[in-house]
C-alpha cells in the first residue's frame, strides 16, 4: 500500500476524556481544520450527539466526499464489530454501545475503530518506519524485507500494538499487544506501565528526593532539571528517566522475543 498516493479522504477522531478532536486526512496529510468539541463522557446521548456533529462539521470541510471513518477509541471494546465497552474516562459508555454501526448508518461509509497503540503501529507499518527500512534495504541491494512491527507509545500510559504481514494483530478479544500488562522489572508485583509512564518518572523522583508525590514537577520540568536548566535534584531527575528507559526497554525486549520484528517508539 502506497499511503502517500492514496487519493481517498478518511475522517478521523481523537477521543479523549475531555475533548473530541475531528479532522480529515488524504494520503496521510490533513485536508481539513481540526474541529474540537467537549466529550461529555458522563452523558452518553450528549457524547454521541457531539461525535455525529463533529464528523458532520469535518465532512463539510472536505474537498471531496470522504470514503471512510477511521479513529482510535479507548477500550475495552469489540473493535471488529464497532462495539465500545465500559470506559474509565468516558463513563457514559456502559454495557456496550454500538458506536461503529451507528456511524455507518448515519454517514453511509465504512467505519473502522481500534485503540491508539494499534493504530500508531499500523501507521508506522504502512507509511512510516517499516517502508522506510525496507526502502533502505532495497537501495542497498538487499533482498531482505521486514513484515513484522511492534510498537509502544510512552505518555500518560504505556500502550502498544503489533502488525504482522500488513495486518493488526487483534487477538481473540481485541487485546493483543497490550504491553502495559507485562511484568515491571523493578517492581515484579506491578505491571510494566507503572515503570514506563508519566507516573513512573514522578514516583521515582519522589522516592529519591523525599518529595511528596503531588509536589513533584511534571516530566517536562523534570527533563529540564535533568539537563540543568531548572533548579532541582539533577541526579534524581536523571535516575528517574534512566529507570523509565530500562523498564520500557525490558518490556519491549520481552515482546520482541516473541514477535521477531522491528520496533518503533512514539509519544503517547
Amino acid at each position: 500500500m502506497d499511503l502517500a498516493s492514496d487519493s481517498r479522504i478518511v475522517m478521523t477522531l481523537d477521543a479523549g476524556g475531555t475533548n473530541l478532536r475531528f479532522s480529515a486526512l488524504r494520503g496521510g496529510k490533513p485536508v481539513s481544520e481540526t474541529v474540537s468539541l467537549p466529550s461529555n463522557g458522563d452523558d452518553l446521548e450528549r457524547c454521541l450527539a457531539n461525535i455525529v456533529d463533529g464528523f458532520n462539521r469535518v465532512k463539510a470541510l472536505c474537498p471531496q466526499p470522504p470514503s471512510a471513518i477511521s479513529f482510535a477509541f479507548p477500550g475495552p471494546a469489540d473493535y471488529p464489530n464497532g462495539i465500545i465497552g465500559d470506559l474509565g474516562n468516558l463513563p457514559g459508555f456502559r454495557g456496550g454501545v454500538a458506536l461503529g454501526p451507528m456511524l455507518e448508518e448515519k454517514f453511509g461509509i465504512p467505519v473502522f475503530m481500534n485503540n491508539d497503540g494499534d493504530l500508531f503501529v499500523y501507521g508506522e507499518a504502512i507509511g512510516g518506519l517499516l517502508p522506510h527500512v525496507n526502502g533502505l534495504l532495497e537501495k542497498a541491494g538487499s533482498p531482505k524485507r521486514y513484515k513484522n512491527l511492534f510498537g509502544v507509545t510512552l505518555g500518560t500510559g504505556f500502550g502498544g500494538g503489533i502488525v504482522r504481514n500488513g495486518e493488526i494483530l487483534l487477538g481473540d478479544n481485541s487485546v493483543a499487544g497490550e504491553v502495559w500488562l507485562l511484568r515491571n522489572k523493578f517492581h515484579p508485583t506491578m505491571n510494566a506501565e507503572e515503570g514506563a509512564c508519566i507516573r513512573a518518572v514522578r514516583r521515582v523522583y519522589s522516592e529519591l528526593t523525599g518529595t511528596a508525590f503531588d509536589q513533584v514537577p511534571e516530566p517536562k520540568d523534570l527533563f529540564e532539571i535533568a539537563n540543568g536548566n531548572l533548579v532541582g535534584n539533577q541526579a534524581a531527575a536523571r535516575e528517574a528517566f534512566r529507570r523509565l528507559g530500562e523498564s520500557a526497554g525490558d518490556a519491549v525486549g520481552s515482546a520482541l522475543t516473541l514477535i521477531d520484528g522491528l520496533a518503533v517508539i512514539g509519544g503517547g
